[in-house]
């Protein structure tokens, strides 16, 4: 599969690895705001419905 064909969340997931990659964010970093995000948008989806 190429990135061209890939899902939208594949080709995010792709821009936001190489992003904090290219910014040498440390892991822990990243995975703490990870867990951020995506309470921040679970809780987005849950006001929707």
């Amino acid at each position: 599969m190429s990135l061209e064909t890939a899902p939208e969340e594949v080709k995010l997931a792709v821009d936001l690895i190489m992003l904090l990659e290219e910014n040498a964010i440390a892991p822990h970093t990243v995975l703490a705001a990870l867990a951020i995000v995506q309470r921040d948008f679970e809780k987005k989806l849950a006001d929707k419905s």
